[in-house]
């Protein structure tokens, strides 16, 4: 995955954010449709001194247009375990300074809540979900620092711009607690 190119974040987000965008542009670039992926999060500066052949490999023998953090995809997140189930089997070295993950899920507007069937197991309320005319797909992009820092990105199917990408620190917070859980090791 390349840095940030002269169309990406504007270079006054905090590094967390540029990291959280990179990753989406990087997700967008790959469509729609795709299992979630996980990525590390390394100091860009340590990456280079502690890894010179990685960093190069990676385009970060660039000098100083590196952004601080340079996201490291992650081994393929084994199809068919919980998303959930897999966050805890994981521990990082301490040359990670954080972790993201990009995943794909359908979201409803607040108001279909009213209107969910009630009995549904878990397989039942994903089929209603799926069937549902207001649902959105959405792609969300979640960050954390081992610091507890956070940040998030969400994007639209229906509105997939790089414009329209709606950025927060606490925009999936259950997502955001599974990650930093992923440091207490």
């Amino acid at each position: 995955m390349s840095n940030v190119s002269p169309g990406g974040p504007p270079m006054a987000a905090s590094p967390l954010t540029r990291a959280v965008l990179e990753i989406d542009e990087y997700a967008s670039g790959l469509g729609w449709d795709q299992p979630a992926r996980l990525f590390a999060l390394v100091d860009t500066a340590q990456l280079r001194t502690q890894e010179p052949g990685l960093a190069a490999q990676l385009g970060l023998d660039d000098g100083d247009a590196a952004a601080p953090l340079t996201p490291v995809e992650q081994d393929e997140i084994p199809s068919g375990t919980p998303l959930d189930e897999f966050l805890g089997t994981i521990a990082w070295p301490d040359a990670v300074a954080g972790c993201a993950l990009t995943v794909e899920r359908l979201m409803l507007p607040p108001s279909a809540e009213t209107s969910v069937p009630e009995g549904l197991d878990e397989a039942g309320l994903a089929e209603w979900v799926a069937a549902h005319p207001d649902r959105q797909e959405v792609r969300m992009t979640v960050a954390v620092l081992r610091d507890g820092a956070r940040e998030s990105a969400l994007r639209l199917r229906e509105k997939d711009s790089p414009t329209e990408v709606l950025t927060g620190a606490d925009l999936v917070p259950g997502l955001a607690d599974a990650l930093s859980a992923t440091f207490e090791a």
